[in-house]
């Protein structure tokens, strides 16, 4: 059992290690393009996505429209350029979820169904994003180092005290 488990968890385990920084990259680089655009899209079409938002009961059409609209292009936009996407990834899940219960949920007739609507599918990616963070290759971790140098001493102005 040790040999399976050295060979078959172990070690690839230890290679994979390698390619830590790809999975947020891309996860990122996916989602943020798709919100980023599809927010960028309904600001522009505001008044047929109000309308949307009308025939769909969301209340308060005229305010949720912006403001949803703006939370996918930002949000997006945030994730792509892995900034604040620890905070980013939240309202986003929360726009699926509103996103499920307002436009989908009357076709959900088995937990199959549910969980095969793509903003299923971004919810998890969001959640994961908020939660795991965005890894090496982003703005948040070089916001990080910069600090963590700042803190330590090296990059923070001398002073003087004559």
């Amino acid at each position: 059992m040790r040999f399976l488990t050295h060979w078959l968890i172990d070690i690839p385990e230890k290679l994979s290690r390698v390619f830590l920084w790809l999975p947020p990259l891309f996860a990122r680089i996916v989602v943020g393009w798709v919100f980023m655009w599809s927010g960028w899209e309904k600001l522009h079409a505001l008044p047929q996505i109000t309308a949307n938002f009308e025939s769909w009961g969301i209340p308060f059409p005229s305010i949720l429209t912006p403001f949803v609209s703006g939370v996918e292009f930002f949000g997006g936009l945030f994730l792509l350029l892995g900034l604040f996407t620890r905070i980013a990834g939240v309202p986003l899940v929360v726009v699926m979820i509103v996103a499920i219960i307002s436009a989908k949920w009357d076709q959900v007739d088995s937990l199959e169904t549910l969980l095969g609507f793509e903003e299923v599918s971004y919810m998890a990616l969001f959640g994961w994003l908020a939660v795991a963070g965005p890894g090496p290759i982003s703005l948040d971790y070089l916001l990080q180092k910069l600090q963590a140098k700042t803190d330590d001493g090296v990059l923070a102005p001398s002073v003087s005290t004559t």
